[in-house]
C-alpha cells in the first residue's frame, strides 16, 4: 500500500488525494466505490465513461486489468491492494453497462429511401431544397416561402415551386470553425414591416489576425435584398476562437428578442462573469435597445442586456406561445449536454458544475450540483450535440403535440421529448441517420421542417395516412 501511494505522489496526480483519504473498503456496490475511488479523476458519473476513448480496451478483461494494476505512467494507481476481486469485476460491469447503453445512438445503417417508420406513424421527407453548404437557420414567410441561412455566408429564398434563390445584402461574417451566418427569424409583425433579424460572426481585423464575436443585425427584406441592415447588438469580448458562438434567436409575446451567446471556448473567464456577454441568454427591445426591468440594468459593471448566465454553448431556443416558457438545449463538452428552462438571474453552473468530463477524458469539475447553481431538466451522456428544437402546436402528428423536437447533430438524428409538467418522460429517435440535423421548425400550417448539414437539405417532415 504504502508504494503505491510513494508512486502515485511521485506523478502528482489527483487520484493520490483522493485514494490517501479513503481507507480499504468491505464489500460495497459498486457505484459507491466508483464514487468513493473513481470519480475523483474520472468524473462524479459513472455514465460519462460511455463518452471516452478507450486507449487500452473497453472489454471486461480489459477494464479489471487497468483498475487492478493501475497505469502509473498515466497518473492511475493500481486498485488491486485496495478492492477486492469481485468488486473491481462489480465496477467493470458497471461500466460495460453504460457503454452498452451509449450504443443505441450509434446507428450504422443509412436510410434507403424517404420514408421512415416511427412510433405508430408513418413520416415521408419532402425535400424544400438542396444542394447547400451547412444550413444552420430557416424562417418561414408568406406564401409558402422559407428563408434558409447557410453557415458559408449565403441566405436563400425558396419559393412555393422550390426555387431556390440567393439574396444579396447579407452581412461579412467569419465563416471559419464553428462561425459565419447563423439563425434568422422574422419581426412578430412582419406582415407589416417586413424587418428580420439575422446572428452571425462578426470579424474584427486587429495587429494578431482576426477576432470574432456574436452579432445580431436587423434589416428589411424587400424582393431578394436586405436593406436598411443594422446590427443590433454585439457581444464583448472579441476572440480569436472560433466556436461557441451560440446564436439561437426567439421573440415572446411581449415582442422581447431573446437570444443566446456562447462562451467562446473561454470558460475560466466568460460565462461566470457579468461584464462579458459570453456564455448567456440575453434580452433586448426588437430595436436593440435594454428593456428597462432587465435584471442587471443597474448592476454596476454588469452588461445590460444580460438574461441569464453560467452557459456553455447554448444552440437551441424555443419559447413555449401557451405556457411562456422559455427552453434551451445546450452543448456540453463530452457528456452533459443539458436542456434547460431559462429563468431571469439564474446561474447554470457552466464550468463549476457540470455533467461532463473534458475532450481528453480528465474531470472539467467535480461537482454536478451546487448550492445557488441551477440543475438542468435534463441532461444527455454521451452528447448528443442538441441543436434547434421547436414545439409541436400542430394536430398533423397525431399524438405528439405539445412534445418538443431537437435535432442531434452528433449523432444525426430528430430527438422527440414528451414532457409532463416540464419534465422529460421520454424521448424518441426519429429519422436516423439523415446527417447533422442542424435545426427544426414548425412552420405556419402546422408541418415540421428539419435543416440537414454536409451536404445540405431542408425536409419537409409529411405524416403518411
Amino acid at each position: 500500500m504504502n508504494k503505491l501511494l510513494i508512486a502515485t505522489a511521485i506523478i502528482g496526480t489527483f487520484c493520490f488525494f483522493n485514494m490517501k483519504k479513503v481507507p480499504p473498503t468491505t464489500e460495497e456496490a459498486p457505484l459507491k466505490n466508483y464514487q468513493t475511488y473513481c470519480a475523483g479523476c474520472h468524473g462524479e458519473k459513472v455514465e460519462m465513461f460511455v463518452d471516452r476513448n478507450w486507449k487500452y480496451g473497453n472489454k471486461k478483461e480489459n477494464l479489471i486489468a487497468s483498475i487492478s494494476n493501475g497505469k502509473l505512467e498515466k497518473g492511475m494507481p493500481a486498485w488491486k491492494e485496495v478492492l477486492k476481486p469481485s468488486e473491481v469485476e462489480a465496477i467493470s460491469e458497471m461500466i460495460l453497462n453504460g457503454i452498452e447503453e451509449g450504443k443505441k445512438y450509434r446507428f450504422t445503417d443509412k436510410p434507403t429511401s424517404n420514408i421512415f417508420q416511427q412510433d405508430g406513424m408513418t413520416l415521408k421527407l419532402d425535400t424544400i431544397a438542396s444542394g447547400l453548404g451547412n444550413p444552420w437557420g430557416i424562417a418561414f414567410l408568406p406564401n409558402d416561402e422559407v428563408l434558409v441561412t447557410d453557415r458559408s455566408g449565403d441566405m436563400y429564398r425558396i419559393d412555393s415551386k422550390r426555387v431556390k434563390t440567393k439574396m444579396t445584402g447579407v452581412p461579412k461574417v467569419h465563416a471559419e470553425g464553428q462561425g459565419g451566418l447563423l439563425d434568422v427569424i422574422l419581426h412578430p409583425k412582419y406582415a407589416e414591416n417586413n424587418l428580420i433579424y439575422i446572428s452571425y460572426s462578426l470579424p474584427k481585423k486587429t495587429d494578431a489576425g482576426t477576432e470574432a464575436t456574436t452579432a445580431i443585425m436587423r434589416a428589411k427584406l424587400v424582393g431578394n435584398e436586405l436593406i436598411e441592415q443594422k446590427n443590433i447588438f454585439i457581444a464583448e469580448p472579441y476572440f480569436n476562437t472560433q466556436y461557441h458562438y451560440g446564436s439561437r434567436m426567439q421573440f415572446d409575446k411581449k415582442g422581447f428578442l431573446f437570444f443566446t451567446v456562447g462562451e467562446r471556448g473561454k470558460e475560466n473567464v466568460n460565462p461566470q462573469d457579468l461584464g462579458s456577454d459570453c456564455g448567456k441568454v440575453h434580452r433586448i427591445n426588437d430595436d436593440g435597445s435594454v428593456p428597462k426591468d432587465n435584471p442587471y440594468v443597474k448592476t454596476k459593471g454588469a452588461r445590460p442586456t444580460i438574461y441569464s448566465w453560467g452557459h456553455r454553448n447554448p444552440q437551441g431556443l424555443i419559447i413555449n406561445q401557451e405556457t411562456g416558457v422559455i427552453w434551451e438545449t445546450e452543448h456540453g463538452p463530452r457528456g452533459g449536454d443539458e436542456l434547460n428552462i431559462i429563468k431571469k438571474t439564474v446561474n447554470y453552473g457552466w464550468p463549476v458544475i457540470s455533467y461532463g468530463i473534458n475532450y481528453d477524458g480528465k474531470p472539467i469539475t467535480n461537482l454536478t450540483e451546487k448550492k445557488g447553481l441551477e440543475q438542468p431538466q435534463h441532461y444527455w451522456i454521451p452528447s448528443i450535440g442538441p441543436s434547434g428544437a421547436t414545439f409541436i402546436n400542430s394536430d398533423k402528428y397525431k399524438g405528439w403535440k405539445g412534445n418538443l423536437l431537437m435535432g442531434s447533430l452528433r449523432f444525426k438524428y430528430l430527438n422527440r421529448v414528451v414532457l409532463e409538467n416540464n419534465k422529460v418522460v421520454k424521448e424518441e429517435i426519429l429519422l436516423k441517420n439523415i446527417g447533422r440535423l442542424r435545426d427544426v421548425k414548425m412552420s405556419p400550417d402546422g408541418y415540421i421542417y428539419v435543416c440537414v448539414e454536409e451536404p445540405g437539405f431542408v425536409f419537409k417532415v409529411v405524416p403518411v395516412q
